[in-house]
């Protein structure tokens, strides 16, 4: 069966149910109250129960959706991080959830103050096609530690996964806890539209504007994780056989269609063969065959297989080297058959180009040339802020120049993406590339309203401070907190 016909035969919920949903479980939250730490932390078990009993299900489905995709590369990059995060989140919960003593004014004492962090009610979150059940599931764990009901919009693009999605969550949380809302784009325009207590979206730059003035309109605070274009930077001295496998390794995870994979290299001038002859090694190494390999993933549809040759086309026409690594040497039309595409390097590239504009979010990789480290960090900040930024080298003052310099999301050190599946890291982009963060302890406090909690003891001073205001000893205390 086509995705086009799954799509149709796929129940979509309508959007008179889409409200009904955000009524019944802000009904039940403003019923119930915020759930204590038990109450989160067996709804985290449930979640984790939910993944691993149905793993092999879960993965099933998403190697359905993109045609080919590795179980084990699904197993080790979408399942793993986010069982790791859960486990994390459950071993931190109750840390997490103490108020925070804040000292008070010396002028107001005796008082106490602190900051609960309390649940903000239903959070909506709009999640991607390319790792469907991690940028779901992932979300929604740092909400319910922040003790919050969720509705989650999944990807129209991967309608199978979705909808074993939405049976799982069914028979795992209760209607009034967590729902799943199936359909397409009318659907998440309706889901971005809804007054929401907290809204996250991950997805491109563009949509990520429609979803944020979506939900201007009822004021609810959005967190954004978008994308753009993470440059990776090798040093000049550094050995490309320490770090062209990484590189490698960060860009085709799932067939580049990554929002941190790095989107063009920026190599020394005097560097550039002797990095194409590497990647050629590595990519051979980890991939013989391409076409015909179940662990080397399918683009999810052929129009995205389309718009990415359309940026092929576009740069040699303009003047790029086009140099497509095909370790098994295998014919073009086996890769249209699987809806793949080799790697394909760009050299002699400009900003004229589609593919120097736009995120690639598939297998090409242009590659930059500079003269010198100042040169290549006025290229990145010239253009919107990624959302990772890649160097590698061995110079601790290269390392601290360019972290300094550059504005990025997050900064990588000798590895690609793998900063991801750190709990204790935030996970956001900053400007162009989103608004906000989650993971760990900054996942719960996103989903969570920090409320300051002031209280004042007696006796006190207070009475000093209140009209009427005349009087020696109060002119003289107003005078000593002023400092004359």
């Amino acid at each position: 069966m086509s995705v086009q016909a799954l799509r149709r035969e796929s129940p979509s919920v309508t959007i008179e149910q889409l409200r009904a949903s955000l009524e019944l479980e802000r009904a039940a939250f403003m019923r119930d109250g915020p759930p204590s730490y038990r109450t989160r932390r067996h709804h985290l078990q449930l979640l984790l129960g939910m993944i691993l009993d149905h793993q092999d299900r879960i993965i099933e489905a998403i190697g359905e959706d993109f045609g080919t995709r590795s179980p084990d590369e699904s197993r080790r990059i979408e399942l793993l991080p986010l069982i790791l995060g859960i486990r994390h989140t459950i071993k931190s919960l109750r840390r997490w959830m103490r108020p925070s003593r804040r000292s008070t004014h010396w002028a107001t004492w005796p008082s106490l103050a602190r900051v609960d962090y309390v649940p903000l009610g239903v959070v909506g979150i709009i999640s991607p096609w390319n790792y469907p059940v991690s940028l779901a599931l992932g979300p929604l764990t740092g909400a319910l530690a922040a003790g919050n009901r969720a509705m989650i919009k999944p990807s129209e693009l991967t309608p199978r996964t979705s909808a074993v999605l939405a049976e799982l969550i069914s028979k795992t949380f209760a209607a009034d806890h967590v729902s799943v809302a199936t359909g397409g784009v009318e659907i998440a325009q309706a889901f971005s539209s809804l007054p929401f207590d907290h809204l996250l979206f991950t997805g491109s730059t563009g949509v990520g504007r429609l979803v944020m003035r979506a939900a201007s309109e009822h004021l609810v605070p959005v967190t954004l994780e978008l994308g753009g274009k993470s440059p990776a930077l090798i040093d000049r001295a550094f050995p490309f056989d320490k770090g062209v496998s990484s590189l490698m390794l960060g860009k085709l995870y799932n067939a580049g269609q990554t929002c941190i994979a790095p989107d063009y290299l920026l190599v020394h001038e005097s560097r550039v063969d002797e990095v194409v002859e590497r990647v050629r090694a590595e990519v051979a190494n980890m991939y013989p065959r391409l076409a015909d390999n179940r662990d080397y993933s399918s683009l999810i549809n052929t129009r995205h297989r389309e718009r990415l040759l359309g940026y092929l086309d576009d740069a040699r026409e303009k003047g790029a080297t086009v140099l497509e690594i095909n370790p098994g040497d295998e014919a073009s039309e086996r890769f249209a058959e699987a809806n793949k595409l080799a790697l394909t390097l760009l050299l002699d590239v400009d900003d004229s180009m589609t593919v120097m504009q736009e995120e690639i979010f598939g297998p090409l990789l242009p590659i930059k040339t500079y003269a010198d480290l100042d040169e290549a960090i006025d290229y990145i900040n010239a253009h919107p802020r990624p959302l990772a930024a890649y160097v590698y080298s061995d110079s601790r003052a290269t390392v601290d120049h360019f972290g300094a310099r550059v504005v990025s999301g997050a900064l990588s050190i000798n590895a690609t993406a793998v900063h991801f599946a750190q709990d204790e890291l935030p996970f956001g982009g900053v400007g162009a590339s989103g608004m906000g963060c989650y993971h760990g302890f900054d996942g719960f406090e996103t989903f969570s309203h920090k409320k300051a909690v002031y209280r004042q003891l007696r006796p006190n001073l207070m009475h000093l401070v209140t009209p009427p205001y005349e009087g020696a000893l109060k002119d003289r205390l107003i005078q000593f907190f002023l400092g004359k």
